[in-house]
């Protein structure tokens, strides 16, 4: 097994990433810009890995990696590597997370954690069993380094919301509205695990406990698949995932919310709409704003109250003293960055990040809870005891 470098040892911290497409690139944008904003550990992005030699060669090149490759079980174990990052598809998450812990690689994986519970109790385990070593692992929910939902959660740790009574998310794309759209590996259960449930869903069911500091305990759900069928290489194809996903939940400290995703949602392009009501106040975002957080102080004389907007937006804001004077705005891109800084962090800490694998373990047995009480037409109670395998249903 190999080693990170001691902290006295002057060689930066060489990191690999495993996967090049939509994901790999937001990655490696942060991974490229990070040191410039941030005071961060020394680190070289080593090798880019991805199956086609000629297209990762040439994203390594565009993307500022040194080198790239096509075997990842190789590059774990090189000596010069320190830090996994994985963006590759859900089923292959486990089988290389697992392996670059064993092999003593700090890892930073993207949402969901896994295709299956059994996959994620996995990946859990060896992510405890690597911490015991110093071995560090993330899970990349980069919304959580959105500045104003991390001010949001800040509002309501503070008590300013007073008692959270219920949350309401709702993440909405229109990428397959049309029926016409083609066929992909996120429309096939065996290499996405789900459809809208665990690619948007997970983000919000995440955000829901993140923000409130309260789990799901019990799930209501329904799956919906609008277009049965989509183009493919060799003529139509089943599509065996959802299209669109809705759950109540019941959680702990008398909390209800609720959750909805859609890839169907015309006209939505990447909103997520969060709305927390308190006892003394309220919260709403969406992300296509997400400079901007808007208040309601419930405390307040009846004639004075209305939402007020912040744009979040001052140094005193989470994450936000590194970058542009007030007022300049940052985008979606710049949560990757937080992300990259605060797991680089970590690890030249020695301490634990989050969220951990054990937080991505607890969202998985969500989804599998929504799509437990989806096919079953029923309650799911205890999510905390889901520990069943789902593959091949």
């Amino acid at each position: 097994m190999t080693t990170s470098p001691a902290p006295s040892d002057p060689r930066p911290l060489g990191v690999a990433m495993i996967g090049y497409a939509f994901m790999g690139k937001a990655h490696s944008n942060a991974w490229r810009n990070v040191a410039s904003f941030f005071d961060v550990p020394a680190f070289e992005q080593k090798v880019l890995v991805g199956r086609d030699a000629g297209k990762v060669a040439q994203a390594a090149a565009r993307y500022g990696w040194a080198g790239s490759a096509t075997d990842w079980r190789s590059v774990i174990t090189r000596d010069d590597i320190d830090i996994v990052d994985i963006c590759a598809p859900g089923w292959m998450h486990a089988e290389i997370a697992i392996a670059a812990l064993e092999a003593g690689k700090h890892v930073l994986v993207e949402k969901p954690l896994a295709n299956t519970i059994a996959e994620a109790e996995a990946m859990s385990a060896a992510a405890a069993a690597a911490a015991a070593k110093g071995v560090q692992s993330m899970i990349g929910f980069n919304y959580r380094r959105v500045p104003a939902l991390a001010l949001a959660r800040e509002l309501i740790a503070e008590g300013r919301l007073g008692t959270v009574r219920h949350v309401r998310a709702a993440y909405l794309q229109d990428w397959l509205a049309d029926a016409g759209a083609p066929m992909s590996w996120r429309l096939r259960k065996e290499t996405a695990g789900s459809g809208a449930l665990g690619d948007i869903a997970s983000h919000a069911i995440d955000q829901v406990q993140f923000l409130t500091g309260e789990t799901v305990t019990e799930v209501t759900g329904t799956l919906r698949t609008f277009v049965a069928d989509r183009p493919g290489p060799k003529g139509l194809e089943q599509v065996t995932v959802d299209d669109a996903a809705w759950a109540t939940l019941g959680m702990t400290g008398n909390v209800s919310a609720s959750v909805e995703a859609s890839r169907v949602a015309t006209g939505q392009k990447n909103s997520l709409g969060i709305e927390v009501y308190g006892s003394l106040g309220s919260l709403t975002f969406d992300l296509e704003n997400l400079n901007e957080l808007n208040f309601l102080d419930a405390s307040l004389p009846v004639r004075e109250q209305g939402f007020r907007r912040i744009l979040v937006n001052e140094p005193e804001h989470p994450h936000m003293d590194a970058w542009w004077p007030q007022g300049h705005i940052i985008g979606w891109e710049h949560t990757f960055t937080h992300q990259i800084r605060d797991f680089l962090a970590a690890v030249s800490a020695g301490e634990a990040p989050t969220p951990s694998f054990e937080e991505g373990l607890r969202v998985q047995r969500v989804l599998a809870a929504i799509e437990e009480s989806a096919s079953n037409r029923s309650t799911i109670t205890r999510v905390d005891r889901m520990a069943f395998a789902t593959e091949g249903t």
